[in-house]
């Protein structure tokens, strides 16, 4: 069905999308640390670094607890800002990521039958179902989805509903808010452990201060949520990005104990979260059009990582609600593509052992890396961004196209806004 411009590009975009939302959760989570951290190190200076960090009176440790118990409150609070956040973005992904399956389809159709291609409703409750709602609680959904099909007047097997957001977690069987409270009450912890340790074996603040944020500094904009940001329309202009910022690669590894695990725990939650949301609005319009197409193949060629799993999926067929989704683990890009029922249709199928392309026709088994490889500069460029060609190029050059496109977008930290995907993939 789909191009490889469309297809893979959309699949890149998406990458760079969660990009963006995961440094907006990380840099809200270690401003926090770094605060505490800030606050010990008041609390327990030494003379020029170099003398043991010591409590030597009783009110320095009641400042120690209230330190821990402050950070821990702040924890609990960005828990639950993250996940507000993340439900905002999500669901505008879904609608977004509908309409663009939808015109994908529709591209796939002769020009006179493209008008028979179904859309689907996204339930205004869709993406909150999908990161708080266990799936033990389905009931308690299924009030909302009814009133939203009254309203909307369209058949529930035509919409993203509360109830089946209610059915999508992590790959591990959590949902999102209860995975952002789990980094948070461990982290709190330890915090404490990694500080209680410090005193007992003398070490220096400096020493500890390092150990806990490494050099990390605050960061240089509060485009966060929380107490800047508490309305939807202040969270959505918290979404402007500035490049002068440090990327995420860089805050990860710049960090210490307490932001760097925790940071790519993050990076993995809201990538996979937003994998699975985009794939969920991408079969609801498939399955919403079974008459066009009554199979998709599972796509896992930008994995750059690819796992056994997903490496033994590539390219399988499965009828709708009988095969596997991604994200089938954590940080899986694996995507689906509709096949469209040509002979049910009554029109020609392209030519056997070819697929669509932008230019035309190209073999079956040609990967994006070599297709992108033989395009032009303008059509690299809308692929990758201007300022990745030339990278692309020599990567190319020097490993050939299939590896030069799985390490691009394994080490791409460039970023995408909801409102930069709505320019490149709404309607035009």
């Amino acid at each position: 069905m789909s191009t490889p411009e469309s297809l893979y590009r959309n699949a890149i975009d998406l990458n760079r999308y969660s990009n963006s939302v995961a440094r907006r959760v990380i840099n809200a989570y270690n401003d926090i640390i770094i605060d505490s951290v800030n606050q010990l190190r008041r609390l327990l200076p030494d003379a020029g670094g170099t003398g043991p960090m010591t409590i030597t009176a009783p009110d320095q440790a009641n400042r120690l607890r209230s330190i821990l118990a402050q950070l821990k409150e702040s924890l609990d609070t960005w828990a639950g800002d993250a996940t507000e956040l993340t439900a905002l973005e999500l669901q505008g992904l879904a609608e977004l990521q509908s309409e663009f399956v939808t015109e994908q389809l529709r591209k796939a159709l002769p020009v006179g039958s493209r008008n028979a291609v179904r859309t689907v409703e996204i339930s205004p409750q869709f993406a909150q179902s999908v990161v708080t709602t266990d799936p033990t609680q389905l009931n308690l959904v299924a009030l909302s989805d009814d009133l939203f099909a009254a309203v909307q007047g369209a058949p529930a097997t035509f919409s993203l509903t509360a109830a089946k957001g209610a059915t999508i977690t992590l790959p591990n069987g959590e949902v999102v808010r209860k995975a952002f409270r789990g980094i948070a009450v461990d982290q709190a912890e330890r915090f404490s452990q990694v500080v209680r340790q410090g005193l007992l074996t003398g070490e220096t603040t400096p020493s500890i201060a390092k150990r806990l944020i490494g050099s990390l500094q605050r960061s240089d904009e509060r485009l966060i949520f929380g107490e800047a940001a508490t309305t939807t329309g202040q969270l959505r202009a918290a979404g402007i990005l500035k490049d002068r910022r440090l990327g995420i690669k860089r805050i990860i590894g710049s960090g210490g104990e307490l932001t760097s695990m925790a940071d790519n725990q993050i990076v993995a939650l809201v990538r996979t979260s937003i994998n699975q949301v985009a794939n969920s609005a991408s079969q609801q319009v498939y399955q919403a059009n079974q008459d066009i197409t009554k199979k998709y193949r599972y796509v896992a060629t930008l994995d750059t990582r690819t796992s056994a799993i997903c490496a033994a999926l590539d390219g399988q067929e499965f009828e709708y609600g009988k095969g596997p989704l991604p994200p089938v683990h954590f940080s899986c890009r694996s995507t689906t593509v509709a096949i469209i029922d040509y002979e049910e249709l009554g029109f020609d199928p392209p030519p056997e052992g070819t697929r669509a392309s932008i230019g035309g026709q190209v073999p079956i088994d040609q990967n994006y890396g070599q297709w992108l490889a033989n395009q032009d500069a303008p059509t690299k460029a809308k692929a990758l961004g201007a300022s990745r060609v030339a990278y692309f190029d020599s990567l190319a050059e020097k490993h050939g196209p299939t590896a030069a496109i799985a390490k691009l977008v394994r080490d791409d930290g460039s970023e995408l806004t909801l409102e930069q995907l709505r320019e490149r993939y709404g309607p035009a």
